[in-house]
């Protein structure tokens, strides 16, 4: 039997009263949400946005990510759902597929900001950093209720949940990968990256391509990650899950690629737009 190195112990209850109790990580994960959400504003209020656009597109966002990630996730297991549609409204039976949601989050988030009047492009740009943090932060949430742990294992880092719990995962005591974590900690890395892309100047346009470039960077590294999960390998390398994540990877990478062409297109045509206009060079405006 394989040890764990790294071993909790801690009651994942927070214990108010006798009637009153919550899980240390639906806190955590609410406290993320907050902190990501009043952080976006705070930035979105510096680039000259309109912060209380942020609550509306983030409202927005969650009906795309229920619908798209449930449906994602009972098409990529359609015998355990299937036969009764009914059974597709039960949260209970079931799951999300996250990389999915992600992209259904955006697109209804998109629409509503849309609707509003608010510059999508621009908001996509400001919103893909807080995107990967949350994400990473969500994620390293998982582990003060035990959850999300991957393949048993024996390597030094394995994480075992001991105590009475209830814990997130099942033979939580089992020394096991931290799966929940290294996607955790990869998505906080690219998180980082792009912060560092923001200082440099490197973060390229405002118009969504880099949203999609580090949402497909992203679900990439939740793919490479699956390896470790639990579910059962369909097709090699990958589970169902792991699939969905390369599906989501190479739509991502494909809206940015678009958004590219779209944009020189743009530029292309201002420029010519602008040669029209002033067709001698000495007497265009001097900005």
């Amino acid at each position: 039997m394989p040890i764990a190195t790294i071993t909790f112990g801690f009651d994942p209850i927070i214990r108010l009263g006798p009637e009153l109790a919550a899980r240390w990580q639906t806190v955590a994960l609410a406290t993320v949400i907050a902190v990501v959400l009043t952080w976006s504003g705070i930035v979105a209020r510096r680039v000259g946005l309109r912060a209380d656009d942020l609550v509306s597109i983030a409202i927005g966002a969650v009906p795309g990510a229920i619908v798209v990630g449930r449906l994602a996730w009972i098409a990529a297991h359609p015998g355990i759902v299937a036969p009764n549609v009914w059974v597709w409204l039960d949260p209970g039976v079931g799951g999300f597929d996250l990389a999915a949601a992600v992209i259904g989050g955006i697109a209804t988030g998109a629409l509503i900001a849309a609707l509003l009047g608010a510059p999508v492009g621009r908001w996509a740009h400001v919103l893909a950093v807080p995107l990967m943090l949350a994400l990473g932060l969500g994620k390293l949430s998982m582990i003060l209720g035990g959850s999300g742990q991957g393949l048993p294992t024996d390597v030094a880092w394995g994480t075992a949940f001991v105590g009475p719990g209830p814990w997130g995962s099942l033979a939580a005591s089992v020394p096991s990968h931290p799966s929940q974590a290294y996607e955790g900690i990869g998505a906080l890395i690219l998180g980082v990256v792009l912060m560092v892309g923001f200082g440099v100047g490197a973060a390229g346009r405002a118009d969504g391509r880099l949203l999609m470039g580090a949402v497909a960077a992203w679900a990439l590294v939740r793919a490479a990650v699956s390896v470790t999960w639990r579910d059962p390998v369909t097709t090699a390398p990958f589970g169902t899950n792991g699939w969905l994540s390369v599906v989501v990877a190479s739509f991502s990478l494909a809206a940015a690629v678009v958004l590219v062409v779209l944009g020189r297109r743009a530029r292309a045509a201002r420029r010519r737009r602008d040669d029209l206009e002033w067709p001698d060079p000495a007497t265009r405006p001097q900005f």
